[in-house]
């Protein structure tokens, strides 16, 4: 039961050490991925597409 508590103990005193970004920063930072995310996904839909016609012409 001992160990269990220095864990705990020991997980608080480094979350206090973190640095937590800023709403501003979350904010940036989570559209900048959501922008990635999207044109990742146009690229790979536009693959899809031109690969699919690719193989309907070589399979007929």
């Amino acid at each position: 039961m001992q160990n269990v508590k220095t864990f705990f103990e020991s997980v608080k005193l480094e979350l206090s050490k973190v640095t937590w970004p800023t709403r501003k920063e979350t904010v940036a930072t989570t559209g900048v991925v959501i922008m990635i995310v999207f044109m990742v996904s146009i690229y790979l839909g536009l693959c899809d597409v031109v690969l699919s016609k690719l193989m309907r012409l070589v399979l007929g």
